[in-house]
């Protein structure tokens, strides 16, 4: 039977059975790849599902479940016809809200697009924050709930987009979505509840567009972005998101070439973690410090961190683990110890982690697919493998007609100059043309 509109979906519940919410969202990320669709499923999701706060999934959703439960239709699954929610929703004429109060469903709708899609002027204009109450366009006085899931959409589309298709064409559409959160925050909230996702959220989002703008080679933006976020999370007293941003901000100093930042970094960000209580999350903050003790060449530190890393992700995903994280598996494991091979000097032993990166990441994820294989393709060149080294790059050449990541095609580049000396090679010269060319 189909859930009120108010009402639990009990449905939903009885068919999550003894499995907890991260559990049960990991099985739903697991059928989206099965059929080649991306959501970024977690507990929290799965918890306003039944509740009965979403009254009906959206269609990559929908797919998805239809998969993960062949044979049944949405009713079986307890949600109410589509069509008898957007007619519940198109029939109710609500009052006009008073100035002080949140948006309504129609408000509400305008800011979520504005921040799922970007880039018109119409769009541009709504993500500075801007809401529709009649004929004026103003922020509201108050943030309601609405407005702060408009803020998690927006973060989660972000990185949805950015695993497809890289950095370089999403940074400056991310900008405003970010000022449109923070002036929400400014605004503040009737309830606190709304207030603290308000701040999550924000911060969360910092920290994406700071990848973005990592990513894409702006590393003065970057780190501006991620002390930004690293500030919201102390502000809202929230260890995950401080966990997050020093995460971030120990690879870009590692990046940067500030090794021994980096290691601070990492360790803050692991200082912090131990209140969040989840074990992948200090895995990759282990990972974040190896790096910078490699940069060090301090070899004997990288290797108890690498220890460590390694003992803390065989603990297994757990329903502490950050949403964020849903990236950081053991393809992503691999590909850091590659890196941190590399940088000690041992290339072939990086090139065999980076290639078993490489096949292990889904290839949905055309980012780290192209960014585990630019890593082999510059271990293989170092380590005196030339024609697999060229084979490698024509591979991530293939992938950057639908990634567009600064940071590739650095690294590429890279392996091309390795690889000049061997150009008398078919294979070589083959990939040195087409690289030129590209």
């Amino acid at each position: 039977m189909a859930a009120s509109p108010h009402s639990p979906n009990s449905t939903f519940r009885r068919l999550r059975g003894q499995r907890s919410p991260a559990e049960f969202a990991a099985l739903v990320r697991r059928a989206a790849r099965e059929i080649g669709e991306t959501v970024s499923c977690d507990a929290r999701y799965i918890g306003r599902v039944e509740s009965g706060e979403i009254r009906c999934p959206n269609y990559a959703y929908e797919r998805v479940l239809l998969h993960l439960f062949p044979g049944r239709t949405l009713a079986d699954l307890g949600f109410p016809p589509r069509e008898a929610v957007r007619g519940r929703s198109a029939q109710r004429t609500p009052a006009p809200a008073p100035a002080h109060h949140r948006t309504g469903p129609k408000e509400s709708d305008v800011l979520r697009r504005a921040f799922m899609a970007g880039g018109s002027a119409t769009v541009a204009a709504a993500t500075l924050g801007l809401t529709l109450l009649g004929d004026t366009r103003r922020l509201p006085s108050r943030a309601g709930e609405a407005e702060a899931a408009a803020v998690e959409d927006a973060v989660r589309q972000i990185r949805l987009l950015d695993d497809r298709h890289g950095a370089d064409a999403l940074y400056r559409r991310a900008a405003e979505p970010l000022r449109t959160a923070y002036a929400l925050l400014d605004a503040g909230s009737a309830r606190q509840s709304t207030e603290d996702r308000l701040h999550a959220g924000a911060g969360e989002l910092a920290v994406s567009v700071g990848w973005l703008a990592h990513d894409s080679g702006r590393f003065d933006d970057a780190r501006s972005h991620y002390a930004e976020a690293l500030a919201t999370a102390r502000v809202a007293g929230d260890p995950g998101l401080e966990a997050h941003a020093f995460s971030n901000m120990a690879f870009l100093a590692r990046d940067c070439g500030r090794s021994r930042e980096a290691v601070r970094a990492a360790q803050a960000g692991r200082r912090a973690a131990r209140a969040v209580g989840s074990p992948r999350l200090l895995s990759l903050l282990a990972l974040r410090e190896a790096g910078g003790w490699a940069g060090l060449a301090d070899r004997k530190a990288c290797e108890e961190a690498l220890s460590r890393a390694h003992t803390e992700f065989s603990r297994g995903p757990g329903d502490k683990d950050p949403e964020w994280m849903s990236f950081f598996g053991e393809a992503e494991l691999e590909s850091l110890e590659a890196r941190c091979r590399a940088t000690l000097g041992e290339y072939a032993r990086a090139a065999r982690h980076a290639r078993r990166a490489a096949d292990l990441q889904d290839p949905h994820f055309a980012r780290n697919v192209a960014l585990y294989t630019a890593e082999l393709a510059g271990d293989l060149a170092h380590a005196g493998a030339p024609d697999e080294a060229a084979w490698a790059g024509g591979r991530v050449l293939d992938l950057l007609a639908e990634v567009q990541s600064t940071r590739v095609r650095s690294m590429l580049a890279d392996t091309a100059r390795t690889l000049a000396p061997h150009r008398r090679s078919p294979r070589v010269g083959a990939f040195l043309a087409r690289h030129a060319s590209a």
